[in-house]
């Protein structure tokens, strides 16, 4: 096992067996990793289906099924990264080489997926976005091991995953709130109607997609890894050994379906926010950008406050306080959609979107400091921190919700009978599927993910014991 990696004086003064303590500009270059991917994730996330639907010219059932498509194809590839970043050193570093490694390609392909160049083509469709979903794969897999590999320190991997989170926000607030606004800088006619706006969608994704490569570079150059195995250690690894972990690995089955829950819930809500504040609230670019901002906002305030309210009331109870907001939140917004009143008064709206988001910010934001935990205790139980195998693993699960999150919209929107061609008006069942999309169905996969972590079984007290019992081992 190597410990240290070529710190500096101040920087392992604060290191005890790789227990460190980081400083703030490491932290925060490490969070940038996640602002710069949310600036593509969540820009896939919340626009890509409403860009091939109303835009690109797909059917929404068509786009489903590319979004089902592309995410088996991640099944099969996300071992295949995993193992491969677990047995490979890169001279830049086992894990942050792939940032600028994977970064570049992932930008180009993010950019190519907003481009109508080939308007209505499904091979253009199907060849840009499941190359942007593996080129994602080449960033995220090693980009989630290096949180693990920069501390064993409970604390610091809290701090670590608060400021990823609260970095993660300004992503999406700058993608939710940003998106519409920049699309209008681009919009000659100044008619504001998303529909239209061809050629910007790719001079938006193009600026989007620059800068988070300059902040993948970024998070590149703050980020030294101190807890990796020796190559020795890790050149017998291969994919089965992710089922095998998965099989042997309690927690992180736990975690896994967490995931799957968690992400559906959040691509199924993103997916819908566009079609909801057009068709549901006839909506103006402004009003949108302002509703899918509320779903980043509230990180600013209650991200920082993560470490407090753990040690207060623990990491089960806060999952639970949260998980209830959440669902409280689209209860509120499902009850003030069917009023006449809500689309007179758009606060009752935003209110309810701020109270799910609180919920949901929270709850999915700290479930990555628990990504650590399950893999010191596969190290624990077997001796190998296959960091890479164990995030491929989560991968495929977080896509897996994210392919219910393509698939579920597109079936929805195909079954109410949804017209693409419509700019302005849709039928009230039409109305009715996309209010399912944006409440209903996420609340119940909150029920779901709230009975799966219940199930979760590693307390602090029992993760620090296990680090601590690890060192003892690698110091004999």
């Amino acid at each position: 096992m190597k410990e240290t990696m070529s710190v500096g004086l101040d920087e392992s003064r604060n290191c005890s067996d790789g227990f460190c303590r980081l400083s703030w500009l490491q932290r925060i270059g490490f969070g940038s990793g996640d602002l710069a991917q949310n600036l593509i994730y969540q820009t896939i996330s919340m626009y890509l289906l409403f860009f091939y639907t109303n835009v690109y010219g797909l059917s929404p059932v068509v786009a489903a099924l590319m979004f089902l498509i592309v995410r088996v194809v991640d099944v099969i590839w996300d071992p295949v990264v995993g193992t491969f970043v677990d047995k490979h050193d890169p001279v830049w570093g086992k894990y942050r080489s792939y940032l600028i490694l994977g970064g570049v390609p992932l930008t180009g392909f993010a950019i190519l997926c907003f481009w109508n160049g080939f308007s209505g083509s499904l091979l253009y469709a199907y060849v840009t976005y499941i190359g942007l979903s593996m080129c994602y794969t080449l960033v995220n897999v090693p980009y989630g091991a290096l949180n693990a590999s920069l501390s064993r320190n409970t604390d610091e991997i809290t701090i670590l995953t608060s400021v990823r989170m609260f970095m993660a926000n300004i992503g999406g607030l700058a993608v939710g709130m940003g998106i519409p606004v920049v699309l209008h800088l681009f919009d000659p006619d100044e008619r504001g109607d998303l529909s239209t706006l061809d050629s910007a969608w790719f001079s938006t994704m193009t600026i989007y997609g620059l800068t988070g490569l300059a902040l993948l570079y970024f998070c590149f150059s703050q980020c030294r890894e101190r807890v990796v195995m020796d190559k020795s250690q890790t050149e017998n690894v291969k994919v089965s050994d992710l089922w095998m972990e998965f099989g042997r690995n309690k927690p992180l089955r736990v975690l896994a379906f967490f995931f799957v829950t968690t992400f559906a819930m959040m691509a199924i809500g993103n997916s819908a926010g566009a079609y909801y504040i057009n068709y549901n609230m006839h909506g103006s670019a402004s009003e949108l950008s302002i509703f899918m901002g509320l779903g980043s906002i509230p990180a600013f305030i209650f991200m920082p406050m993560i470490p407090a309210i753990k040690r207060r009331v623990g990491k089960k109870k806060m999952f639970y306080i949260f998980l209830t907001i959440a669902i409280a939140g689209m209860a509120m917004l499902y009850v003030v959609s069917m009023s006449e009143t809500a689309r007179h008064n758009m606060w009752l709206v935003y209110v309810a979107q701020f109270v799910k988001s609180t919920g949901v910010i929270v709850a999915t934001g700290y479930m990555w400091a628990l990504v650590p935990e399950v893999i010191s205790y596969g190290e624990y139980t077997h001796g190998r921190r296959i960091s890479g195998i164990v995030n491929a693993l989560t991968g495929i699960f977080y896509k897996a919700g994210m392919a219910l999150g393509g698939v579920v919209p597109g079936l929805v929107l195909q079954y109410v009978g949804f017209d693409g061609a419509d700019a302005t008006q849709q039928t009230p069942l039409v109305q009715q599927g996309i209010l399912w999309l944006v409440a209903v169905i996420p609340a119940a996969l909150l029920v779901v993910a709230m009975f799966i972590i219940s199930r979760y079984d590693l307390s602090d007290e029992k993760i620090d014991g296990i680090n601590r019992e690890i060192e003892k081992r690698n110091k004999q």
